[in-house]
Protein backbone atom coordinates (compact mmCIF):
# COMPACT_ATOMS: atom_id res chain seq x y z
CA UNK A 1 0.00 0.00 0.00
CA UNK A 2 1.52 3.50 -1.10
CA UNK A 3 0.35 6.39 1.60
CA UNK A 4 1.07 10.11 0.37
CA UNK A 5 -0.14 13.04 1.94
CA UNK A 6 0.77 16.96 2.84
CA UNK A 7 2.53 17.70 6.01
CA UNK A 8 1.89 21.57 7.59
CA UNK A 9 5.22 22.40 9.62
CA UNK A 10 4.00 25.48 11.89
CA UNK A 11 5.36 26.94 14.94
CA UNK A 12 6.23 30.18 16.62
CA UNK A 13 9.64 32.14 15.13
CA UNK A 14 12.97 30.17 16.03
CA UNK A 15 11.20 26.60 16.95
CA UNK A 16 13.37 24.80 14.32
CA UNK A 17 10.82 24.44 11.52
CA UNK A 18 13.13 24.38 8.95
CA UNK A 19 15.93 23.27 10.86
CA UNK A 20 14.12 19.79 10.93
CA UNK A 21 12.91 19.92 7.18
CA UNK A 22 16.34 20.65 6.23
CA UNK A 23 17.31 17.97 8.31
CA UNK A 24 14.38 15.21 7.26
CA UNK A 25 15.14 15.86 3.32
CA UNK A 26 19.26 16.04 3.79
CA UNK A 27 19.44 18.96 1.86
CA UNK A 28 19.17 22.76 2.40
CA UNK A 29 16.04 24.20 1.05
CA UNK A 30 15.06 26.31 3.54
CA UNK A 31 17.35 29.37 5.31
CA UNK A 32 17.87 28.88 9.02
CA UNK A 33 18.96 31.37 11.70
CA UNK A 34 17.83 32.88 15.23
CA UNK A 35 15.78 35.66 14.19
CA UNK A 36 11.86 35.51 13.79
CA UNK A 37 10.46 35.71 10.15
CA UNK A 38 13.38 34.07 8.68
CA UNK A 39 10.86 31.75 6.75
CA UNK A 40 8.83 33.92 4.47
CA UNK A 41 7.15 31.72 2.02
CA UNK A 42 5.67 28.47 2.56
CA UNK A 43 8.64 26.20 1.24
CA UNK A 44 7.36 22.86 -0.25
CA UNK A 45 10.11 19.57 0.50
CA UNK A 46 9.39 16.49 -0.69
CA UNK A 47 10.43 13.32 0.58
CA UNK A 48 9.98 9.94 -1.22
CA UNK A 49 10.16 6.28 0.48
CA UNK A 50 9.67 3.45 -1.34
CA UNK A 51 6.08 3.18 -0.29
CA UNK A 52 5.47 7.13 1.27
CA UNK A 53 5.62 10.13 -0.11
CA UNK A 54 5.98 12.81 2.18
CA UNK A 55 5.02 16.85 1.48
CA UNK A 56 6.38 18.93 3.82
CA UNK A 57 4.97 22.52 4.04
CA UNK A 58 7.55 24.60 5.94
CA UNK A 59 5.61 28.19 6.98
CA UNK A 60 6.54 31.59 8.48
CA UNK A 61 6.96 31.61 12.00
CA UNK A 62 3.08 32.60 13.16
CA UNK A 63 3.61 36.24 15.56
CA UNK A 64 2.06 39.17 16.56
CA UNK A 65 1.83 41.27 13.16
CA UNK A 66 3.05 44.58 13.39
CA UNK A 67 3.17 45.55 9.68
CA UNK A 68 1.24 43.63 5.96
CA UNK A 69 4.45 41.69 5.45
CA UNK A 70 3.53 39.82 8.92
CA UNK A 71 -0.15 39.77 7.91
CA UNK A 72 0.53 37.68 4.95
CA UNK A 73 2.73 35.55 6.91
CA UNK A 74 0.19 34.68 9.41
CA UNK A 75 -2.08 33.96 6.39
CA UNK A 76 0.43 31.91 4.71
CA UNK A 77 0.74 29.42 7.71
CA UNK A 78 -3.04 29.43 8.42
CA UNK A 79 -3.51 28.33 4.47
CA UNK A 80 -0.87 25.45 4.74
CA UNK A 81 -2.62 24.29 8.59
CA UNK A 82 -5.85 24.37 6.70
CA UNK A 83 -4.52 22.03 3.16
CA UNK A 84 -2.97 19.47 5.36
CA UNK A 85 -3.72 15.84 6.10
CA UNK A 86 -1.38 16.49 9.40
CA UNK A 87 -0.26 19.15 11.34
CA UNK A 88 3.60 19.00 12.85
CA UNK A 89 3.33 21.62 15.45
CA UNK A 90 7.08 22.72 16.41
CA UNK A 91 8.06 23.44 19.84
CA UNK A 92 11.27 24.81 21.38
CA UNK A 93 10.95 22.19 24.40
CA UNK A 94 13.68 24.94 26.23
CA UNK A 95 11.20 27.35 26.59
CA UNK A 96 7.94 27.37 28.57
CA UNK A 97 4.35 27.51 27.16
CA UNK A 98 3.87 30.95 26.33
CA UNK A 99 0.89 33.34 24.85
CA UNK A 100 2.41 32.51 21.46
CA UNK A 101 1.41 28.75 21.98
CA UNK A 102 -1.81 29.19 23.09
CA UNK A 103 -2.77 31.53 20.16
CA UNK A 104 -1.37 28.79 17.80
CA UNK A 105 -3.32 26.24 19.82
CA UNK A 106 -6.70 27.54 19.32
CA UNK A 107 -5.58 28.05 15.49
CA UNK A 108 -4.93 24.10 15.40
CA UNK A 109 -8.00 23.61 17.78
CA UNK A 110 -10.16 25.44 14.87
CA UNK A 111 -8.58 23.86 12.11
CA UNK A 112 -10.03 20.56 13.64
CA UNK A 113 -6.73 18.74 11.88
CA UNK A 114 -5.18 15.68 13.64
CA UNK A 115 -1.86 17.44 15.03
CA UNK A 116 1.09 16.04 16.27
CA UNK A 117 3.29 17.85 18.56
CA UNK A 118 7.15 17.56 17.91
CA UNK A 119 9.05 19.02 20.79
CA UNK A 120 12.42 20.48 19.70
CA UNK A 121 15.71 21.24 20.90
CA UNK A 122 16.01 18.48 23.66
CA UNK A 123 19.48 18.28 23.18
CA UNK A 124 19.44 21.52 25.98
CA UNK A 125 17.07 19.37 28.25
CA UNK A 126 18.45 16.88 30.85
CA UNK A 127 16.72 13.42 30.61
CA UNK A 128 14.21 14.42 34.00
CA UNK A 129 13.60 18.02 32.27
CA UNK A 130 12.35 16.01 28.47
CA UNK A 131 9.96 14.31 31.04
CA UNK A 132 8.61 16.79 32.27
CA UNK A 133 8.27 18.92 29.39
CA UNK A 134 6.52 16.07 27.86
CA UNK A 135 4.20 15.00 30.50
CA UNK A 136 2.93 19.40 31.06
CA UNK A 137 2.47 19.41 26.76
CA UNK A 138 0.38 16.21 27.22
CA UNK A 139 -2.09 17.98 29.34
CA UNK A 140 -2.52 20.92 27.21
CA UNK A 141 -4.55 19.25 24.59
CA UNK A 142 -5.42 15.85 22.81
CA UNK A 143 -2.39 15.50 20.49
CA UNK A 144 -2.29 12.17 18.34
CA UNK A 145 1.11 12.05 19.32
CA UNK A 146 3.87 13.94 20.98
CA UNK A 147 7.38 13.15 19.40
CA UNK A 148 10.75 14.66 21.42
CA UNK A 149 13.15 15.75 19.12
CA UNK A 150 16.57 17.37 18.38
CA UNK A 151 16.38 18.90 14.51
CA UNK A 152 20.12 19.77 15.40
CA UNK A 153 21.36 16.92 16.04
CA UNK A 154 19.01 14.89 13.72
CA UNK A 155 18.04 12.64 17.04
CA UNK A 156 14.65 11.12 16.87
CA UNK A 157 14.20 11.94 13.21
CA UNK A 158 13.54 8.26 12.19
CA UNK A 159 11.02 7.92 14.90
CA UNK A 160 9.28 10.95 13.82
CA UNK A 161 9.12 10.05 10.18
CA UNK A 162 7.36 6.17 11.20
CA UNK A 163 5.06 8.41 13.39
CA UNK A 164 4.09 10.69 10.31
CA UNK A 165 3.34 7.51 7.93
CA UNK A 166 0.73 5.89 10.19
CA UNK A 167 -1.50 8.63 9.74
CA UNK A 168 -1.14 9.62 5.95
CA UNK A 169 -3.24 7.93 3.99
CA UNK A 170 -3.83 6.12 1.02
CA UNK A 171 -2.61 8.34 -1.71
CA UNK A 172 -0.48 8.52 -5.44
CA UNK A 173 2.83 9.87 -5.35
CA UNK A 174 1.85 14.14 -6.13
CA UNK A 175 5.50 14.35 -7.32
CA UNK A 176 8.20 13.63 -9.31
CA UNK A 177 10.39 11.39 -7.82
CA UNK A 178 13.72 13.92 -8.45
CA UNK A 179 11.93 16.89 -6.99
CA UNK A 180 13.27 17.42 -3.71
CA UNK A 181 11.52 21.64 -3.52
CA UNK A 182 8.77 23.38 -5.05
CA UNK A 183 11.25 26.48 -5.48
CA UNK A 184 13.41 27.14 -8.40
CA UNK A 185 17.12 28.44 -8.19
CA UNK A 186 16.56 32.25 -8.41
CA UNK A 187 14.58 31.76 -4.87
CA UNK A 188 17.17 29.93 -3.26
CA UNK A 189 19.67 32.42 -4.25
CA UNK A 190 17.82 35.22 -2.79
CA UNK A 191 17.34 33.58 0.26
CA UNK A 192 20.79 32.01 0.79
CA UNK A 193 21.62 35.87 0.16
CA UNK A 194 19.46 37.16 2.99
CA UNK A 195 20.29 34.51 5.10
CA UNK A 196 23.69 36.33 5.33
CA UNK A 197 22.62 39.74 6.18
CA UNK A 198 20.61 37.76 8.77
CA UNK A 199 23.56 36.48 10.22
CA UNK A 200 25.72 39.53 9.91
CA UNK A 201 23.85 42.74 10.62
CA UNK A 202 22.14 43.85 13.66
CA UNK A 203 18.34 43.66 15.66
CA UNK A 204 16.60 45.92 13.58
CA UNK A 205 18.21 45.24 9.95
CA UNK A 206 16.94 41.59 9.35
CA UNK A 207 13.09 41.82 9.72
CA UNK A 208 13.51 45.19 7.44
CA UNK A 209 15.16 43.16 4.24
CA UNK A 210 14.27 41.65 0.81
CA UNK A 211 16.57 40.36 -1.69
CA UNK A 212 15.72 40.68 -5.06
CA UNK A 213 17.98 38.78 -7.91
CA UNK A 214 18.22 40.89 -10.53
CA UNK A 215 20.95 39.88 -13.07
CA UNK A 216 22.11 36.17 -13.73
CA UNK A 217 24.46 34.32 -16.62
CA UNK A 218 25.21 30.76 -15.96
CA UNK A 219 27.58 28.81 -17.99
CA UNK A 220 29.61 25.55 -17.61
CA UNK A 221 32.41 26.98 -15.67
CA UNK A 222 31.03 29.71 -13.92
CA UNK A 223 28.06 31.94 -12.25
CA UNK A 224 27.41 35.90 -12.75
CA UNK A 225 24.94 37.33 -10.10
CA UNK A 226 23.49 40.66 -9.43
CA UNK A 227 21.16 41.14 -6.48
CA UNK A 228 19.54 44.14 -5.08
CA UNK A 229 18.83 43.90 -1.19
CA UNK A 230 16.45 46.36 -0.39
CA UNK A 231 15.77 48.31 3.37
CA UNK A 232 13.58 50.47 4.76
CA UNK A 233 16.13 53.49 5.80
CA UNK A 234 18.93 55.12 5.25
CA UNK A 235 20.17 53.70 8.34
CA UNK A 236 19.67 50.38 7.52
CA UNK A 237 21.22 51.33 4.33
CA UNK A 238 24.57 52.38 6.36
CA UNK A 239 24.44 49.53 8.87
CA UNK A 240 24.62 46.92 5.80
CA UNK A 241 27.27 48.35 3.38
CA UNK A 242 29.39 49.36 6.87
CA UNK A 243 32.46 51.31 7.41
CA UNK A 244 34.28 51.32 3.92
CA UNK A 245 31.91 48.53 2.69
CA UNK A 246 33.56 46.10 4.99
CA UNK A 247 29.87 44.67 6.02
CA UNK A 248 28.67 44.30 2.78
CA UNK A 249 31.82 42.79 1.47
CA UNK A 250 31.64 40.06 4.43
CA UNK A 251 28.16 39.44 3.17
CA UNK A 252 29.16 38.65 -0.47
CA UNK A 253 31.84 36.51 0.30
CA UNK A 254 29.84 34.70 2.39
CA UNK A 255 27.12 34.01 0.00
CA UNK A 256 29.02 33.66 -2.42
CA UNK A 257 30.98 30.79 -0.73
CA UNK A 258 27.62 28.78 -0.05
CA UNK A 259 26.59 29.37 -3.53
CA UNK A 260 30.04 27.97 -4.62
CA UNK A 261 29.60 25.09 -3.14
CA UNK A 262 25.73 24.70 -4.33
CA UNK A 263 26.46 25.31 -7.96
CA UNK A 264 29.62 23.62 -7.78
CA UNK A 265 31.53 26.24 -9.89
CA UNK A 266 33.33 29.54 -9.57
CA UNK A 267 30.51 32.13 -8.69
CA UNK A 268 30.95 35.99 -9.20
CA UNK A 269 28.59 37.89 -6.89
CA UNK A 270 27.70 41.55 -6.81
CA UNK A 271 25.27 43.03 -4.13
CA UNK A 272 23.62 46.31 -4.39
CA UNK A 273 21.66 48.15 -1.51
CA UNK A 274 18.41 50.41 -2.18
CA UNK A 275 16.11 52.10 0.17
CA UNK A 276 12.75 51.71 -0.17
CA UNK A 277 10.36 53.68 2.97
CA UNK A 278 7.85 51.43 4.53
CA UNK A 279 8.04 48.75 1.74
CA UNK A 280 6.22 46.12 4.17
CA UNK A 281 3.43 47.73 4.43
CA UNK A 282 2.73 48.41 0.35
CA UNK A 283 0.46 45.79 -0.86
CA UNK A 284 2.03 46.81 -4.67
CA UNK A 285 5.39 45.90 -3.38
CA UNK A 286 4.58 42.95 -1.03
CA UNK A 287 3.50 41.66 -4.22
CA UNK A 288 6.57 42.72 -6.28
CA UNK A 289 9.15 41.11 -3.79
CA UNK A 290 6.33 37.49 -3.73
CA UNK A 291 5.09 38.04 -0.64
CA UNK A 292 1.45 38.51 -1.13
CA UNK A 293 -0.91 38.13 -4.63
CA UNK A 294 -1.44 41.79 -4.34
CA UNK A 295 -4.71 41.89 -2.87
CA UNK A 296 -5.71 43.66 0.15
Amino acid sequence: MFVSGFISIVGRPNAGKSTLLNAILQEKVAIMADKPQTTRNNIMGVLNQEDAQFVFIDTPGIHKPHHKLGMNLNRSAYQALQDSDIVLWIVDGSKPFGRGDEFLLQKIEQSGQDCILVVNKVDLLKKEQVLDTLFRWNQRYNFKEIIPISAKDEFNLDELLKVIKSYLPQGIAYFPKEMICDHDEMFMIQEIIREKVIWKTQEEVPHSVAVVLEKMQDNEQSLFIQAMIIVERDSQKGILIGKQGDMIKQIRLLAQKELKHRFQKKVELELFVRVEVNWRNKSTKLAQLGYQDGME
